[in-house]
């Protein structure tokens, strides 16, 4: 079955029999004070890939997970409005969740327009709220919606989501074999994401597919970035005893994220403990955590490294997802075993952002680096720059603190 036989009630109905929790699958872990007073001083951005009815399902859920990460410092979040193959129509019904439950409390959300709003959200501590599309099948064929895309504030957009879409294929299909690569529909919604200054994002994007988009971008649209929101490094794990014959379809190789940098985007590791089941059979940890960022950073360097969970609040609801769109995620079992093997959850920026802030300061990470990677990088390009190079980053971004040379 796949998801476009299965409707959106009838699945957002299975999955309210499910149990949900806001997060709880996650574990908090132990940090100092001064790491923790660290991450509410400094503008963090992280990222949710929870749509409606497949990660939330109950208003007010999102308030309990925002109240959370407010407490622990977390700025704000890159949001997933639309994944797999959503119509334009079911773009707008997840919008409107989104906004009716934040209407309950606006004063705790801020819309990112600009780039002053995620400081603002910063200073007055709101949620700073930076929506993502996973899938661009919510432009139903019609290049035209690309600018109330960009008048709804959709930040960035991923061309292909695991299976062949109109654009290209996903990393799934690709390690099936069927990567055909991007097609000329593919280029016409890169051009009009560039035209109205939203960023290409190439997570979930079949490797031949992704590179032809980066030859497309590099050659169409020189100095403009492009960027992984939530992808995980294929060569930290290659050589570890437990890992899978084949590895996560989820995994990049390094050269993408070379050229990821290189745009001038940035690459986000995701704290998703199930991409690495085989690898670490249990809730990921902060070292963990540290060390697919300093992977990242020793790859490309500190100014194109970003942090994301990609949470979605309850294993049994991903599951439910996953299993009702087999098609979708034909992955020969992979993320099902792993949940079988006790992968648990994400590793939520709110209960792991300061331990791995004691991690990183213990390898020598100053604050001015863990600035630019917990939201720096991420600020300078989130509000997306259309044909702007931003390549500069500033010496200090506004709302963190000075830079200093360690811990």
């Amino acid at each position: 079955m796949s998801l476009r036989t299965v409707s959106f009630a009838a699945l957002t109905a299975a999955c309210l029999a499910l149990p949900a929790f806001g997060s709880e699958e996650s574990k908090t872990w132990e940090a100092s004070s001064e790491a923790a007073q660290f991450v509410k001083d400094t503008i963090v951005l992280g990222m949710l890939a929870s749509p409606y009815g497949t990660g939330w399902t109950e208003y007010g859920q999102l308030h309990t997970y925002f109240q959370r990460a407010r407490d622990n410092g977390i700025t704000g979040h890159e949001m997933t409005l639309a994944a797999a193959d959503m119509s334009w129509e079911t773009f707008l019904e997840q919008h409107d969740h989104f906004r009716a439950d934040m209407a309950q409390q606006p004063e705790n959300y801020l819309i990112v327009n600009e780039t002053r709003d995620i400081e603002a959200a910063h200073l007055q501590g709101k949620t700073a709220v930076i929506w993502n599309s996973q899938t661009a099948t919510i432009l139903n064929g019609d290049l035209k919606k690309m600018a109330a895309l960009k008048d709804i504030g959709v930040k960035s957009m991923i061309l292909a989501y695991n299976d062949i879409f109109r654009t290209g294929p996903g990393q799934l299909a690709a390690q099936n074999g069927r990567d055909i690569g991007l097609t000329p529909w593919g280029k016409k919604v890169i051009d009009e994401m560039v035209r109205f200054g939203i960023l290409l994002d190439l997570s979930h994007t079949g490797s031949k597919t992704a590179n032809d988009a980066m030859d497309y971008m590099d050659a169409t649209y020189p100095g403009v970035p492009y960027v992984y929101t939530h992808s995980v490094p294929a060569g930290l794990y290659k050589n570890e005893p437990n890992a899978t014959p084949q590895g996560c379809y989820r995994t990049i190789p390094d050269d993408e994220a070379l050229r990821a940098a290189k745009s001038g985007g940035y690459i986000s590791p995701t704290f998703t403990e199930w991409m690495m089941d085989g690898i670490w059979p249990d809730d990921i940890s902060p070292k963990q955590a540290a060390d697919m960022i300093d992977y990242y950073v020793k790859l490309v360097g500190v100014d194109h490294v970003g942090i994301a969970s990609d949470d979605m609040f309850s294993t049994e609801l991903v599951v439910a997802f996953a299993t009702a769109n087999a098609d979708m995620y034909n992955d020969g079992g992979y993320m099902i075993d792993a949940f079988n093997k006790g992968a648990t959850g994400n590793g939520e920026l709110a209960k792991i952002r300061a331990a791995i802030t004691d991690d990183l300061w213990a390898r020598g990470y100053s604050n001015e680096d863990l600035a630019k990677i917990y939201g720096g990088n991420k600020t300078r390009l989130c509000p997306g720059l259309g044909r702007q190079t931003a390549r500069t980053v500033p010496a200090r971004i506004p709302g963190t603190p000075a830079p200093a040379s360690g811990a």
